[in-house]
């Protein structure tokens, strides 16, 4: 539970809230054991046995005295004509060191008076144990069978102390008739049941404030638990979300982040109220018979037992199922964002079958989660009826050998199906934990990230002015074991434009995210104007750096918001001069909301091209002093790219440039060629030298340069004035 316990941290500072919901629970369940020990006083009157006053004054006894009267009726005598049983109590049971021990008084005694009166009833004299005075005495008349005969005996009953809540219960009983007539006891059922009403009443405006206060603890700490998760996931290397998949990286934010959610509710909600509902419920019990209550409470042993078996499945069947819901999203986004190529190749069926075979394996994981959830409960009632049915023969036992007395045997027997019943309620809040504690794990994952180094002393480099150097590079992707750079050096003069060619994997963009540090590289040194880019500030190395890849990346926000994206507090008028300047203006002015359109998944009907220029203009608007162009131009139509073309050639004036193209027209004007094959630079220079020297170059400029520029002929005429990167 190491993973769970740590979210934690975003609860305790809800405290306040916490401390509404353990009150809320803890009145719950003394108001819960206080309804379920108001059965005792029902029983008693609607049996008939004694009024409700005798039966406060018969417990209030038993508080004062340790003491157990039994109110004999007319049936208890050989002559049921006799009266001998409305002027007598027998003692049941002595406590221990209790008052009425001291005085000598024994089981199965008969109190025929108190004081000089031997005319006392029995009501009278369980109104004068009950209420006496404190630290006085009172003289008892009692029967004692000897040798076969009944014995008369006197004893004095010291009152000691006098409870603070005798005089609460005496101002209560005056609500209620104190004779035992029909029409009294009538009355007295009345007011239990109000009085019951009553008790509910407050306990669900309980249980209503506790819910609600868990469930706002639970969303806020939620909420900063995926924003802290966020945060830090903005700081975590690329390579992360490459080796892990955005796709999987949702899944935490989303579904496992609900699933801890669950586990917190139940914590707040279940796990408190149940066991504390238990508790008072067992507290109740104890008191009427502590052995028969501890007998009950055998089994708890073996629940523990299984719940942590139990627990331990469930904790690994869900972490399954959770990879299985990434997966399943994963495939997706994937499908759905390439329709058109599922559609035109037909493979719908083959893409059905694959989410298929996804969809069946998490549903595998979540019947093996059913399964669980549906065990628990039986074996715990299982276990629950084999405690109570051993309380029951026992207790049946003692009632039936006259130790007991049948109303308390049965409010013991709700009392201990009412703490079975809070033990089997609170069963599945472990399996639910071990859920939530799994997810913790895979959110934790991403929060237990290393974010990307930087060293303490780390300074801020200034914008670059003299040159680019890469001094013995190697790099290997995180994970793989192919290096992809081998002993790159490169000096690239300021204000020069690079251009990187190459076959495919022969490293090119893999040198350029270098340059922002998106990757460190195994050895080797980057500097920029003599100082190691590794040691200087994140920011402010990226400050002086734009990016233009050929995947367009916008946000679902306005023209405006996307453009401004570049530069923190950008006004209208700077991006509106960007977007000129990268020819985006004159088609945004044309839509109807103008640079307020907002972006959408569907890029709101804007092309390739369109959506190409609106970064480019985020790019100029943010005036870098280093630009990185990978292949910018490969994915848009050729008006475009003539105009894509020209705002790039306008940003690059005097400007440090890598550009990674096929496209003859920008690489045979760039200051500087490099040609790079299987991760190393095997030339670099200009054009009519690399031509003549370098039979690599020769061949790309053959079939991937001038087959690009012939094919761009053949579609705008012979002239080939379009020029495209």
């Amino acid at each position: 539970m190491k993973s769970f316990r740590r979210t934690l941290k975003y609860v305790w500072p809800q405290w306040k809230g916490l401390l509404l919901v353990a009150v809320c629970a803890a009145v719950i369940a003394m108001l819960y054991s206080f309804s379920f020990a108001a059965i005792s006083p029902f029983l008693t009157v609607m049996m008939g046995q004694e009024g409700l006053h005798g039966w406060v004054h018969r417990k209030l006894s038993h508080q004062r005295y340790g003491v157990n009267f039994y109110v004999p009726d007319r049936g208890d005598f050989s002559d049921p004509n006799k009266s001998e049983a409305a002027y007598c109590l027998r003692i049941t049971r002595t406590k221990k060191g209790g008052g009425a021990e001291q005085a000598g008084l024994q089981s199965d005694d008969l109190i025929v008076g108190i004081r000089n009166s031997l005319e006392v009833s029995s009501a009278e004299m369980l109104e004068e144990f009950a209420l006496a005075a404190a630290d006085s005495t009172i003289e008892v008349h009692f029967k004692r069978l000897e040798d076969g005969r009944l014995q008369s005996h006197q004893t004095s009953l010291s009152t000691g102390d006098r409870p603070f809540y005798i005089e609460y219960s005496r101002r209560v009983l005056t609500l209620v008739p104190k004779d035992d007539s029909r029409d009294s006891k009538e009355n007295a059922v009345i007011f239990i049941m109000l009085l019951m009403l009553v008790v509910t009443a407050i306990r669900c405006t309980a249980r209503f404030y506790q819910d609600y206060t868990a469930n706002k603890i639970v969303h806020a700490a939620l909420a900063h638990l995926r924003e802290d998760s966020f945060e830090h996931s903005m700081g975590i290397p690329v390579g992360f979300f490459t080796t892990e998949g955005s796709s999987d990286t949702v899944s935490k934010f989303v579904r496992d982040t609900t699933t801890i959610g669950d586990g917190i509710y139940n914590l707040l909600g279940l796990a408190i109220r149940e066991p504390l509902k238990g508790l008072a419920l067992l507290a109740v019990a104890m008191h009427i018979d502590r052995n028969l209550s501890l007998i009950f409470m055998c089994g708890a042993p073996a629940a523990v037992f299984v719940l942590g078996k139990l627990g331990r499945k469930i904790k690994k069947a869900t972490k399954r199922s959770l990879i299985s819901w990434a997966m399943m999203l994963r495939k997706l986004e994937e499908t759905i964002a390439g329709i058109r190529v599922v559609k035109v190749y037909n493979r719908q069926r083959y893409e059905h079958a694959h989410f298929r075979d996804i969809n069946r394996k998490l549903l595998k994981q979540q019947f093996r989660i059913a399964k669980i959830h549906a065990v628990t409960n039986p074996i715990m009632e299982t276990l629950g009826m084999l405690a109570g049915c051993a309380g029951i023969i026992f207790g049946a036992h003692w009632v039936f050998g006259g130790n007991m007395e049948g109303t308390d045997f049965f409010v013991l027997l709700f009392c201990l199906g009412g703490v079975a019943e809070a033990v089997r309620r609170t069963s599945p809040i472990w399996n639910r934990l071990q859920q939530a504690n799994a997810a913790s794990e895979r959110v934790y994952s991403i929060i237990d990230q290393a974010p990307e180094r930087q060293s303490s002393g780390a300074f801020e480099i200034g914008s670059l002015k003299d040159k680019i150097e890469f001094r013995d590079i190697v790099f290997t992707y995180p994970g793989s074991e192919t290096t992809v750079l081998k002993g790159i050096n490169l000096c690239v003069q300021a204000g020069h434009n690079v251009a990187l060619v190459g076959p495919n994997g022969s490293g090119k963009t893999t040198l350029a995210n270098l340059i922002p540090r998106f990757y460190d590289p195994d050895s080797g040194r980057i500097l920029i104007d003599g100082k190691n880019i590794h040691d200087a500030t994140l920011f402010s190395l990226r400050s002086q750096i734009g990016m233009v890849t050929q995947n367009v990346v916008t946000f679902n926000d306005t023209i405006a918001a996307n453009i401004g994206y570049g530069k923190s507090g950008a006004t209208r008028e700077e991006i509106i001069a960007a977007a000129k300047r990268s020819f985006a203006h004159e088609f945004i002015t044309l839509l109807p909301e103008g640079y307020d359109t907002i972006i959408g998944e569907d890029g709101a009907g804007l092309s390739g091209g369109q959506l190409q220029r609106i970064v480019i203009a985020r790019a100029i608007l943010k005036n870098p002093a280093i630009l990185i162009f990978d292949e910018a131009t490969s994915q848009v139509d050729a008006d475009s790219e003539a105009k894509i073309h020209k705002a790039i050639e306008e940003i690059m004036h005097e400007r440090t440039s890598f550009i990674i193209a096929h496209r003859f027209s920008t690489v045979i004007t760039a200051d500087v060629i490099v040609v790079m094959d299987d991760g190393r630079i095997i030339a670099q220079g200009q054009h009519d030298e690399l031509i003549q020297s370098c039979s690599l170059y020769q061949s790309l400029y053959e079939t991937q340069l001038v087959g690009s520029a012939n094919a761009e002929r053949r579609r705008f005429g012979a002239s080939g004035k379009s020029v495209i990167l």
